[in-house]
């Protein structure tokens, strides 16, 4: 019987088989240092294949490099051996929501996540650290706990304090920052679907950097655009400028299958501008405004199509003139006079001429519907200026949360609206702060009904113990973070109690160690006198939940699916989904031909046994053909 891996993806391999599919020959065999066989690429060969193309060693090339990016990288493809455990206590409505609140370094998590939500994002929105001066703590050692890493890498001292500080004066200033930030965009990426946004929220000290890597993660091709943003008004910060404004990074994970960006239309202006009634024609009732079909910037260099004599309800013919052009060739403006979006007014200042080569006394122009303009939308602006932080601490303040430096929810939410973010979708935040992707996200459901779920992931990083929220009783920015989203969601309902199935939940999952004992790992370090350690191969302190959601990691299954427990023969199974996977984790031998023909009249999809768990090796020899007779599609493994 098959034994699940338990541990995260190797993306460094999946590339390698990517190589192969193209370029057989450049993929081989070759011996690590542990003297087993792997499959390596033979760069020379590659070489060879690409001999058109390739670009090696110093020669002049357009780049982004830094110190440390070939170890970034490294680090974004190596899997780890951890997994997520759930916290039903920190939870709300654990059992029914599809949210999900992961608790750890966003590196760890977002490897975690490739297998289940791979190409299942439709937005991930990021407010990164913005490298000012100030400190941030991400770590990239995985061998070791968050405490343990912070006190031996010198970040905090033995009673918590923080020791120091990203600052200018760092040789590796920028680098630091672009190691940190590389593999976390490279794998975010992958879980973006084909239609799927990337924004970033960045600071003028990094916005360069910023924009260079994402070129090089999504292609400069894919680049929606660069969105400016107000944070506030006035000020007198700063040598030179006051630095009242942060940017927005806009990229298509493929541009080509983006949805077209669309902002809606205020009523002032629907009442300013679309003030006409059609009260004849096809269009019956609809509101319209007219643009001129002449404009004097148009040339015929453009279009030798675009100039040509049009009719006027006296019968006399207008023409541009001479050297200019209508905005349409002659063939469209037949089918916009036959659909009735052509208007005709008199005007002694016509710029247009007659047959004879004098002035006409018409003008043309075409009808713009308020109708059509809705749905297809407007491009937003290039800079936003009505989301300023203020607006941020007021929501704070409102929900009595001590938090600096967060966005405003309704910027969040604006972006959800003018990306046309599904209301099914999944938008996922990775710096998540005090949470305020996952409180729009609350909020526009609440405002359309709409059912999108959001995967916020917050470091736990301490709360200075000067801080206005460690006073307030708040050990980390995780805590923050996971209150807020349970105030917001309380309120809202409260607002908005005739909205169906809103979903103001969270499930609390938090990076941990696997919950596999090392010898899983390492079966060839055994020692004497610790036999027990292999056959009790799970660490003591995990539960069988714990070890569901690591076999949900581990096979990509949703980790938001409604999960049961049963009793087979006096033994608890869990079943996730009514079928998707089925779990029996006894460890005391009592596993028997018997409970395994009930479990596969059940007909799950997939099956997990523990290894200790069965009464003898004759059962768990038998298990998989008792499945392949009773059911014939289930997949059966063991840890």
């Amino acid at each position: 019987m098959d034994k699940l891996k338990m541990h995260s993806t190797n993306l460094m391999q999946g590339n390698i088989e990517r190589i192969r599919d193209l370029f057989p020959g450049c993929v081989t065999e070759a011996k690590v240092e542990s003297g087993e066989l792997k499959l390596a690429v033979d760069f020379d060969q590659l070489r060879q294949e690409l001999t058109d193309s390739v670009v090696d060693g110093p020669q002049e090339r357009f780049q982004l490099n830094w110190p440390g990016k070939r170890e970034a990288l490294l680090t974004a493809n190596a899997p780890i051996a951890k997994t997520l455990r759930p916290s039903r206590p920190e939870s709300v409505e654990f059992d029914g929501t599809k949210n999900l609140f992961i608790e750890g370094d966003n590196l760890e998590a977002l490897k975690l996540l490739q297998e289940t939500y791979l190409g299942k994002v439709r937005m991930i929105y990021i407010d990164p650290p913005y490298n000012t001066g100030s400190d941030f703590v991400y770590m990239d050692d995985f061998s070791e706990d968050l405490d343990s890493y912070l006190i031996k890498s010198n970040q905090v001292g033995i009673e918590g304090e923080r020791l120091v500080a990203n600052t200018e004066s760092n040789g590796r200033f920028h680098s630091d920052w672009l190691c940190m930030i590389y593999p976390r965009v490279k794998l975010a990426r992958n879980l973006l679907g084909e239609d799927g946004i990337f924004f970033m929220s960045i600071g003028q000290e990094e916005v360069a950097s910023a924009l260079q890597l994402c070129n090089e993660v999504f292609g400069e091709s894919n680049r929606v655009g660069v969105i400016g943003r107000a944070m506030k008004r006035g000020g007198n910060n700063g040598r030179f400028f006051s630095p009242n404004l942060e940017f927005i990074l806009v990229f298509a994970r493929n541009i080509e299958k983006a949805v077209g960006f669309k902002d809606k239309m205020s009523q002032d202006l629907i009442d300013k501008v679309y003030n006409q009634l059609q009260k004849e024609g096809k269009r019956k009732g609809e509101y319209y405004r007219t643009m001129g079909l002449y404009q004097p910037s148009l040339t015929l260099e453009r279009s030798r199509n675009a100039r040509y004599f049009i009719e006027c309800p006296d019968g006399t013919k207008c023409i541009p003139p001479e050297g200019k052009r209508w905005r349409v060739i002659e063939s469209s403006y037949l089918q916009m006079l036959d659909e009735g979006d052509i208007e005709f007014k008199e005007t002694t200042t016509s710029p247009l001429w007659d047959e004879s080569g004098v002035q006409s006394k018409w003008n043309v122009y075409s009808k713009i519907w308020l109708k059509d303009r809705q749905e297809e939308g407007q491009i937003p602006v290039d800079i936003i200026l009505k989301f300023e932080n203020r607006l941020a601490a007021k929501e704070l303040i409102e929900l009595e949360i001590p938090f600096d430096f967060a966005k405003p929810s309704e910027l969040i939410k604006y972006l959800i609206e003018i990306a046309q973010i599904e209301r099914d979708a999944v938008v996922l935040d990775f710096f998540a702060g005090s949470a305020t992707t996952a409180h729009a996200v609350i909020e526009r459901n609440a405002e359309d009904n709409g059912s999108r779920k959001f995967i916020m992931v917050q470091l736990p990083e301490p709360c200075d113990q000067k801080s206005e929220a460690y006073k307030a009783g708040y050990q980390s920015i995780a805590d923050i973070s996971k209150e807020r989203i349970r105030r917001i969601g309380k309120k809202i309902a409260e607002r908005a109690p005739n909205v169906e199935n809103l979903d103001i939940g969270f499930r609390v999952l938090k990076v941990d160690t696997s919950n596999m004992a090392d010898i899983y790992y390492s079966p060839d370090s055994l020692e004497k006198g610790s036999i027990d350690l292999f056959v009790n191969n799970i660490k003591p302190d995990r539960t069988s939940e714990d070890l569901l959601f690591q076999l949900m990691l581990d096979w990509g299954v949703d980790l938001t699916l409604p999960i049961t427990k049963i009793n087979i023969h006096e033994k608890e199974v869990s079943i996730v989904d009514g079928s998707a996977l089925a779990a029996c984790f006894d460890a005391h031998g009592g596993v028997d031909e018997g409970f395994v023909k009930e479990l596969a009249k059940l007909q799950p999809l997939r099956v997990v046994f523990r290894d200790a768990g069965f009464k003898d090796s004759a059962v768990k020899i038998n298990v998989e053909q008792i499945f392949k007779l009773l059911s014939p599609t289930t997949e059966v493994k063991c840890i």
